[in-house]
């Protein structure tokens, strides 16, 4: 927004190329930088990491704050320090399917670019979110890392071929009424639009109304497309619509949900997290508490 103007589609293109010139090269040595993270220096590397040892997708579901994202993007950077794996710091820029028109949606797409490349500006983390438009993606795609494709819109042909044109990595969420074979066909449409850096990642099945479940067997089904497959640890933990015109859930099962992801042969863990997931403005009842996220990560290391 500039005033109470809202920018059109090439005014934010060019609002983000001009934040994009102004950061200054990151290097180990920065200044000011005491968690900077630096792992990789183009997306193709960083798939080949992800393709070697475990990754680890984390951050809060919404940007609600400047700080938050800071908060939490310092955790991930100490994490993929101490412990020498990829991690991707997460958080969405726009919510486009929340339950209620009334629940907070984010801070929109100009403004959510400005907010992420600030934190690849401080930390270095590589970065993601998830694209819900065709236009979005060349636009969002100058930002991050990986563009995410929602469950909800994961057969959308042409979201997907304008998330492969970018060149960048692109994560395609299970729907949750897909089984794991029926992957083979999103997967396909990024690649035979010319790009084979796909990630995907199960999130659970609807087995009747507010709840999920998930059938591990989709992790093995699915890498057997070899692709890197993810596992949402705290999505699948969700009631979609069953907290009274929101999403509940249970953060409790996310242990749990990551140690049987493992025992399948997951390449890859998402979770969401957040310093006070109670009062989170979106999803806080899955999000894993911000202290608690690196024992939550330890056991799935080794």
């Amino acid at each position: 927004m500039i005033g109470d103007r809202r920018l059109g589609t090439r005014e934010v293109e060019e609002a983000v190329k001009s934040l994009a010139s102004n950061l200054q090269p990151l290097t180990p040595t920065s200044q000011n930088n005491s968690h900077l993270y630096i792992l990789f220096t183009t997306h193709a590397m960083l798939f080949d990491q992800m393709r070697q040892k475990p990754f680890f997708i984390l951050g809060p579901c919404v940007m609600e704050n400047q700080d938050l994202l800071y908060t939490v993007a310092e955790k991930v950077a100490e994490i993929g320090q101490k412990y020498n794996v990829p991690v991707v710091f997460k958080s969405s820029f726009d919510k486009a399917n929340r339950t209620s028109i009334h629940s907070y949606r984010g801070p929109g797409l100009e403004h959510g670019m400005e907010m992420l490349l600030k934190v690849k500006e401080r930390f270095g983390l590589p970065l993601t979110t998830d694209i819900h438009e065709p236009y979005q993606a060349e636009i969002v795609g100058q930002v991050v890392d990986i563009l995410q494709i929602p469950a909800f819109l994961c057969r959308q042909t042409d979201l997907l071929v304008a998330a492969a044109k970018t060149g960048k990595i692109v994560n395609v969420k299970k729907a949750q009424f897909l089984s794991g074979q029926d992957m083979f066909y999103p997967a396909q449409k990024v690649i035979e639009a010319g790009n084979n850096q796909v990630i995907l990642t199960e999130r659970g099945n609807m087995y009747g109304y507010n709840n999920l479940a998930v059938d591990f067997r989709n992790i093995y089904d699915m890498k057997a497309f070899g692709h890197p497959v993810c596992m949402d640890c705290t999505h699948s933990v969700q009631r979609p619509g069953g907290a009274g015109g929101k999403t509940g859930g249970d953060r409790t099962f996310v242990p749990m949900m990551a140690l049987a992801a493992k025992a399948f042969g997951a390449d890859g863990y998402f979770m969401e997290a957040h310093p006070d997931p109670d009062h989170a403005l979106s999803d806080g009842p899955n999000m894993v508490r911000l202290h608690e996220l690196e024992e939550v990560i330890k056991p799935l290391l080794g």
